[in-house]
């Protein structure tokens, strides 16, 4: 604390007086669903986003963030943001909400610092935004819950950034806890949260090729999915309750295919749900398989590194299943693996994909409470 106290009043001359901290996510289950107001199956990883602040009582917002390779201290007015393109933009977004829900906010000082890799497809912004969310929160006792925190960081990135993300991110961010998985009903905002089973390991390795969901190609799939559902006359992809639905047959092919994905990730999310109550680890693997195979084929968000990644994982003995995570192009895959075979999995598998791509993929191993 006293060396981030230290940079702090470097930085900024005061020391600060609220510190808040969100941890990112990796989902188990249940990509591209949460925009179709479907199911997903998210948990919180280790690696977190932590910003210390100290509030004032102008309106200028000055922010530094270690992760920038720039180093430099960005300033704005409140009532006056603009995007440019760059990280501030995503805490200019969180003031911009908050002062549109009609919460009373003034200016601060904020610095920023994270372990979760951006790009990986581990919710680096989510927690981004969850953290100066929480951290103005307790500075100017501003009276939101976290449901609606989530909501506020989801408006940050979808209406100020410009990334149509769905509301999974933000809200596992805000109300996941560790060793549980977090079933939400994007349509709802009803969550449950699920025990992790104690005799296996979640482990995440990240490509290292980077996505960026305000891409085209991410945007692309919602309007894909917005099409189907008007093709078949429903509000969203989740009111089809099965992936043989006759009416499926008349739709376009692009459609029928992400449709179908859609379709089927939903149900493999309720199954994962029961799987996960019941402690059967090796029923989960072929739900994670499957979902890989539905995201590669179906839904064509895969690239050639993460179906790399996924195929060596799942070659292991010890390995239940893989797939990749997040909204693909890039980004990590996850697997669920014995208990205390994570790292030796892990290793063996990097060291066999650096020799295919030439590339240093990361890893870390969530851990189920014990």
């Amino acid at each position: 604390m006293t060396e981030r106290q230290s940079a702090f009043a470097q930085l900024f001359g005061v020391e600060p007086t609220v510190r808040a901290q969100a941890h990112g996510r990796v989902n188990l289950l249940g990509e591209h669903t949460d925009y179709n107001e479907g199911f997903v199956l998210p948990t919180v990883i280790p690696g977190s986003t932590r910003i210390d602040l100290a509030p004032h009582a102008n309106l200028l917002v000055r922010a530094h963030s270690d992760v920038d390779a720039a180093g430099a201290v960005l300033e704005y007015e409140l009532g006056s943001e603009t995007r440019r393109g760059l990280w501030i933009d995503y805490l200019q977004g969180v003031t911009q909400a908050v002062r549109a829900a009609r919460h009373d906010l003034r200016g601060f000082d904020a610095h920023v610092t994270s372990d979760i890799p951006v790009g990986a497809g581990l919710s680096s912004s989510a927690a981004l935004t969850v953290a100066l969310l929480r951290a103005l929160r307790d500075a100017f006792d501003l009276a939101f819950d976290d449901v609606e925190l989530a909501k506020l960081a989801r408006a940050a990135e979808t209406d100020f950034v410009g990334a149509p993300v769905g509301v999974m991110d933000q809200m596992v961010c805000s109300l996941g806890r560790a060793g549980e998985a977090l079933l939400i009903d994007t349509r709802s905002l009803a969550i449950e949260h699920v025990s992790l089973p104690r005799d296996s390991e979640i482990l995440v390795i990240d490509s290292g090729v980077p996505h960026a969901h305000a891409g085209g190609d991410y945007r692309l799939r919602r309007e894909e999915c917005a099409r189907a559902a008007a093709l078949l006359g429903v509000r969203a992809l989740r009111d089809i309750r099965s992936e043989r639905d006759p009416r499926l047959e008349q739709l376009p092919s692009v459609e029928q295919r992400r449709a179908r994905h859609v379709i089927a990730e939903n149900g493999r999310v309720l199954a994962a749900v029961a799987l996960l109550r019941a402690g059967d680890s090796a029923g989960l693997g072929p739900l994670l398989n499957a979902s890989h195979a539905s995201l590669r084929d179906d839904f064509e968000v895969s690239c050639p590194e993460l179906d790399t990644l996924v195929a060596l994982a799942q070659s292991h003995e010890g390995t239940y299943g893989a797939r990749m995570t997040g909204g693909g192009f890039g980004g990590s895959i996850v697997a669920l693996v014995s208990l205390g075979l994570a790292e030796s999995i892990a290793e063996l598998v990097c060291a066999a994909y650096a020799q295919r791509h030439a590339r240093s993929a990361r890893w870390f191993v969530v851990q189920a409470r014990r």
